[in-house]
């Protein structure tokens, strides 16, 4: 068995909620703001603490709500958060398994803030009848939520919903729909309804999901750079004839770093695949599993 054959073994004491799913932790966030929200009512204004304002770029030290505006919805109308989270149940579990729950985290994020700011540059540069931009807020995960549907449609484009939970439609028509829905209300206006960080959500989801793009890799790049310079290292070894006893064994000390250092990186990479799933790997780790299950294999003959 190979190195990229074995199970990688996990401490017993993990902390609380490794286990959970990205999709239940964002809901039970959701849902618990919502809930504080209702409660602290009459006192304190969740929804407007967290809700991003039209008026952000006057006030930057507050750009933290370029992400907490997606946890938090209308306090007065339940279906706005019960509506978004049916549907992050539905399509984000399926789009979680493509991803892995490391980098839906990361492209759930990415997705607030993108549409956070889509929508915050269509009120700088078309405030709706002529108000200003400080009478805008807006607060909702439906940018992030149309981009985990957008990725759905393109990896199950022949998938069949139910419509209004009756009419039987392939999910490709049903994202269509919702495409021309936006395109319509933002066009008129917007109203209530934040069509243009709908739109943004859902390019950006369909991009990342054609584009085949890995929000971890920046954060990779580093380790890439680590282990394409111990490949260099190790083709560049100079040989040298052994001159006497000692040197007979520099060989030896030498072979025993290299299974060290490999060893070294595959425990990193099983325990990313641990915590991020197989599809966050970068080729580079990939071939380096390859690479540590050849040499073993080989030794075993």
């Amino acid at each position: 068995m190979g190195f990229s054959d074995r199970g990688y073994s996990r401490d017993s004491h993990q902390p609380f909620m490794v286990d959970w799913t990205a999709v239940m932790t964002i809901m039970v966030v959701n849902i618990a703001i919502w809930v504080a929200n209702l409660v602290a009512a009459g006192q304190f204004s969740v929804s407007d603490f967290l809700s991003l304002q039209g008026d952000l770029p006057r006030h930057l030290l507050k750009a933290w709500e370029l992400v907490t505006y997606g946890f938090v919805h209308a306090p007065l109308d339940p279906w706005h958060l019960i509506g978004n989270m049916l549907m992050l149940w539905f399509f984000g579990r399926e789009v979680e398994e493509i991803m892995g729950r490391g980098e839906f985290f990361r492209f759930y994020f990415t997705a607030i803030v993108i549409a956070g700011l889509a929508w915050l540059a269509s009120v700088q540069l078309f405030p709706d009848r002529g108000g200003t931009t400080a009478n805008y807020h807006l607060m909702g995960a439906s940018g992030a939520i149309m981009a985990v549907f957008a990725v759905f449609v393109w990896y199950y484009p022949r998938q069949t919903v139910l419509l209004w939970f009756v009419l039987p439609v392939p999910v490709w028509a049903l994202g269509l729909l919702y495409l021309v829905m936006d395109v319509q209300g933002a066009a008129n206006g917007g109203g209530q309804v934040a069509h243009v960080a709908h739109i943004a959500g859902a390019i950006f989801g369909l991009c990342y999901a054609w584009r085949g793009w890995n929000l971890s890799g920046l954060g990779d790049m580093q380790e890439r750079l680590q282990t394409q310079l111990k490949g260099l290292r190790r083709g560049m070894r100079v040989v040298r004839p052994p001159e006497d006893d000692e040197d007979d064994n520099r060989p030896s000390r030498s072979n025993d770093r290299d299974d060290v250092a490999m060893q070294e990186a595959v425990d990193r990479i099983l325990e990313k695949i641990s915590r991020s799933g197989e599809a966050s790997l970068t080729s580079a780790e990939r071939d380096t599993l390859t690479q540590a299950s050849r040499r073993l294999k080989e030794r075993m003959r």
